[in-house]
């Protein structure tokens, strides 16, 4: 019998991972499972141990078991300036970003106030192109227009000491919401809540800024609940916006620790079960998405692009508005609106990577800056993490800036290189290379005269080079180990679709094992996917696709040994076992 399953084009772009017969597959050191619950399926229990999950306590996702918002540093501070701005009726403005994450965080914070009875919450948010990324003087005075009395950063302001130094001029009080790392000084608010702040003794150092607002406002609500300000009234159920939680958590690809799986996996219920914003709701529709069975992954991959397209292309404003949509109409034209930018996005975006991929060609470099006078500012990060898949190496791509003379890049790392620490060392190298730089281990943005590029090139890659050695330079592909055809099934699937999320620092299964191939057929535009009917050692038979994989197609009759992931494919009602191709070679 074959297990049957359709091709889903959406999951094709981010299952090819342009893998080669160089990449080295190496399967997870198993853990000790004998603290697991024993109704686990065999094959999670595997999956979990590898992960780290070697406690019964580590397994319920439940809210209760959320770490306490009582040892974030400032935390208490910031709930005294907001319940203050709260009673006192002043106006609140939060100050987003333009990513997923700051959008996510921006609703949040909004929707969050306004029910724990904040008479007047307003946001204003950057333009990437003319303002650049956080808190800057110019976004101060944005806020300052509309009345700000205290200025809430939300994913932003660690960073921002000018912007800050600006408010505080105004009169205005900010407290700083974010989760980025901090310089070497740290911008004179009235408050700040920040995991990775100096000296934050938060266990988990890996919120989102969407998480962190969350956080606030957990905080702020307990603080609210013993001033007696809900005396006869229900107080406002915070659950409510997890679903936006989720969503900017998984987008911003934080790692997804015990913490951070709770909060996604609430939030994904919330979705499953119709009780989303309108406005994530119609993302999906827009999308072709049923909310019923969605993962992590079509957070990350399906709403996230959507939703940061407005940031990429125009206006973070669109996604905010949409997320703040108060009914199905209204956000179903907001919705098509983003993904209208999501489609022109991806047109853009291919044409920038085929340039890149050209240019990358004849880049020998271990730290790779690429650079055309003709790409988009917002697009350049995508380009980025599409050759650094292709190459696997930091890779920094460049783009023209709005201001006259000036580069804004936008870099994406490898296991093995703190890209924010790399360019750290290069700026102090260089004094005054580089105008301003910010971001996290795996992704980090810069801004640099034009003039200036080919010397942070030689420098990049130097610090590249010394911080490499040749293990961290070879790809390599974890796997699960081995399914036999007993656990090769439907049900292990549904298994580990139950056992989620996944995703980064937690990733999805993979497995690999021995097959000889007794058909292939090619599918899709041009014959680039290849469905295989494949036999398993004991004699099964099985089906498998590998998404744009015709140039590796594996001839009848060999044996090949496969790298691949499991899924529940839902089509007309029926479920079947979809396994899917990740690596392919001769064995």
């Amino acid at each position: 019998m074959f297990f049957l399953f359709s091709l889903r084009l959406c999951v094709s772009a981010r299952e090819n991972l342009f893998l080669t017969e160089l990449t080295r597959i190496r399967r997870r050191q198993p853990g000790d499972t004998s603290r697991l619950p024993p109704d686990l399926h065999p094959v999670v229990r595997r999956a979990y141990a590898a992960r780290g999950v070697v406690e019964a306590a580590k397994v319920p996702l439940d809210l209760h078991a959320l770490l306490p918002p009582a040892s974030l540093f400032g935390i208490e501070r910031a709930c005294e300036l907001l319940m203050d701005a709260i009673l006192a009726r002043r106006r609140i403005v939060i100050a987003g970003d333009y990513d997923a994450d700051g959008a996510t965080a921006t609703a949040v914070a909004v929707l969050g106030l306004r029910a724990l009875g904040a008479a007047s919450v307003d946001y204003v948010v950057p333009n990437r192109f003319t303002m650049g990324y956080g808190l800057s003087p110019a976004l101060a005075q944005m806020a300052q227009a509309k009345g700000a009395e205290l200025l809430v950063t939300v994913d932003n302001g660690i960073a921002s000491l000018a912007g800050v130094d600006a408010a505080n001029t105004a009169g205005i009080q900010v407290l700083i919401t974010d989760h980025h790392l901090a310089g070497d000084r740290l911008p004179a608010a009235a408050a700040i809540v920040n995991p990775n702040q100096p000296g934050c003794p938060f266990p988990s150092k890996h919120l989102a800024g969407v998480g962190v607002m969350f956080y606030v406002l957990l905080a702020l609500r307990a603080r609210l609940r013993v001033a007696g300000h809900f005396a006869g009234r229900a107080e406002p159920n915070l659950a409510e916006l997890l679903d936006l939680v989720a969503l900017g958590t998984v987008a911003d690809v934080v790692r997804l620790d015990h913490n951070n799986r709770i909060l996604v996996a609430q939030g994904l219920a919330r979705i499953r079960a119709g009780r989303a914003r309108p406005g994530l709701l119609a993302l999906l529709t827009a999308a072709g998405r049923a909310p019923t069975y969605i993962g992590s992954g079509d957070l990350g991959f399906v709403l996230g692009p959507r939703l940061n397209a407005a940031g990429r292309l125009e206006d973070m404003t669109v996604g905010i508005e949409c997320l703040l949509a108060p009914t199905p109409e209204a956000a179903r034209l907001l919705a098509t609106q983003l993904d209208t930018l999501n489609r022109e996005r991806r047109d853009i975006e291919a044409q920038m990577r085929d340039e890149a991929l050209e240019l990358a060609a004849a880049n020998e470099a271990i730290g790779v800056c690429l650079f055309d006078a003709g790409w988009h500012e917002g697009v350049v990060g995508l380009v980025a993490s599409r050759v650094k898949d292709r190459l696997h190496r930091p890779v920094i791509a460049f783009a023209r800036a709005a201001e006259a003379g000036m580069l804004k890049g936008s870099g994406r790392s490898i296991r093995g290189l703190h890209l924010r620490d790399a360019i750290v060392a290069v700026d102090a190298r260089h004094p005054g290379l580089i105008v301003r730089f910010g971001g996290h281990a795996m992704a980090a943005g810069l801004s640099l005269p034009e003039t200036a590029l080919p010397e942070f090139s030689d420098a990049f890659d130097r610090e590249c080079r010394a911080r490499l050695d040749a293990d961290a330079l070879e790809e390599v592909l974890e796997t699960d180990g081995e399914l036999d055809s007993g656990e090769l099934q439907l049900a292990t699937a549904r298994a580990l679709e139950q056992a989620g999320p996944w995703g980064q620092g937690f990733p999805e299964p993979r497995f690999e094992g021995l097959f000889d191939v007794i058909e292939t057929r090619a599918l899709g535009i041009e014959g680039r996917h290849i469905k295989y009917r494949l036999r398993m050692p004991d004699g099964g038979q099985v089906e498998a696709v590998d998404f744009n994989g015709a140039e590796r197609l594996a001839g009848r009759g060999a044996s090949v040994r496969l790298v691949y992931s499991i899924g529940v494919n839902r089509f007309r009602g029926d479920e079947g076992l979809e396994m899917r191709v990740v690596d392919i070679r001769p064995q």
